[in-house]
């Protein structure tokens, strides 16, 4: 079963094609940095509008990359939210018209469940029950997903995402947009123990995030030392350093509670090679297998969202015309 998996849920325009929720045919991004990097982040206005123009072009696109028509799809799969409303309206607008035009089925889907299933665009998918830490520049979240369309959400961030204050760190740095990767390479090069950030303790919320005071601590350091040489380096590699203890501090407690047979991150944050060091040693400490989509499977594709739509339409959790954009939407099981 082939499905088109479409998501503007921010500021990139991804389509593509994957034939029973594993094989990628084709995956095309759009990408709209330059669009934003003299606004040092996203103008949901100017994402909108380039979505717009995008849309048509990608899809054309994406289905010339697979060697398929339209004729050849069996479902169209749309992030229908969260995310930025102006963008999300526009491949749901555009996915409920193919679907209804193709007189196939319409499968909208949590840009969260999308993540998730990153890890599934493999022969060999992961167990269940199954840990995720989801970390993008929107979420930071740890959610057990015990089956398809069974999910429970342990934990999430009570202010900042990890990846929003890797961006807003890095922009005060002086670095390009986006900021979390340019982060991390400069992280490579200072002293992850020259600037200490303490672990937040969480009142009431036992396996949430907070990322506030981190951002808040980096920023003095930065405002204190100045934009020197030696300062960014080492401010980018503390900071890295405490998030990514953050993001991991609680998954051994959670994998021994829940029974995950075993981890997987997602996210954009994902991307991040500290990270995925980190999570990889404590995998093994655990004695549980560790799960990580490509690099670009990390960011928002399209391919993520058609893999979720296949699982979903294997399921008979059909959309229906009424389907609308949502730009906050709680992550729930179907």
């Amino acid at each position: 079963m082939r499905i088109l998996g479409i998501d503007t849920s921010c500021d990139d325009t991804s389509c593509a094609v994957v034939e029973d929720g594993r094989k990628v045919l084709s995956n095309i991004v759009s990408s709209q940095v330059d669009l934003h990097a003299k606004f040092g982040g996203v103008v949901p206005e100017i994402a909108s509008r380039k979505h717009m123009e995008m849309m048509i072009p990608v899809v054309e696109e994406c289905l010339s990359q697979a060697s398929l028509t339209l004729g050849d799809l069996d479902g169209v799969a749309v992030t229908f939210g969260p995310g930025l409303l102006g963008s999300l309206l526009v491949g749901v607008s555009y996915g409920k018209s193919l679907a209804y035009g193709l007189e196939v089925p319409l499968v909208g889907v949590h840009h969260l469940e999308g993540h998730i299933c990153a890890n599934f665009l493999r022969d060999d998918p992961p167990p269940f029950p199954l840990l995720n830490l989801v970390a993008s520049g929107g979420h930071s979240d740890l959610i057990l997903m015990h089956e398809h369309g069974v999910f429970s959400v342990l934990g999430e961030t009570l202010d900042d995402a990890a990846g929003e204050v890797f961006d807003k760190v890095a922009r005060e740095l002086g670095l390009p947009f986006p900021g979390g990767p340019h982060l991390d390479k400069i992280a490579d090069l200072g002293d992850e123990d020259e600037v200490k950030f303490t672990h937040p303790k969480i009142a009431g919320h036992r396996f949430g995030f907070s990322f506030s005071g981190t951002k808040t601590r980096a920023l003095q350091e930065y405002r204190k030392r100045g934009a020197s040489p030696e300062s960014v380096p080492h401010i980018a590699a503390g900071l890295r350093k405490a998030i990514v203890r953050d993001l991991l501090y609680h998954v051994p407690e959670v994998v021994k509670m829940t029974g995950a047979r075993a981890l997987a991150l997602s996210g954009g944050v994902a991307a991040n090679s500290l990270l995925r060091r980190e999570a990889l040693a404590l995998s093994r400490e655990m004695g549980v297998p560790l799960f990580i989509p490509p690099k670009e499977y990390c960011t928002d594709n399209g391919a993520m969202i058609a893999s979720a739509g296949y699982f979903r339409l294997m399921a008979d959790k059909v959309s229906g015309p009424d389907l609308s954009a949502e730009a906050s939407l709680p992550l729930t099981s179907w």
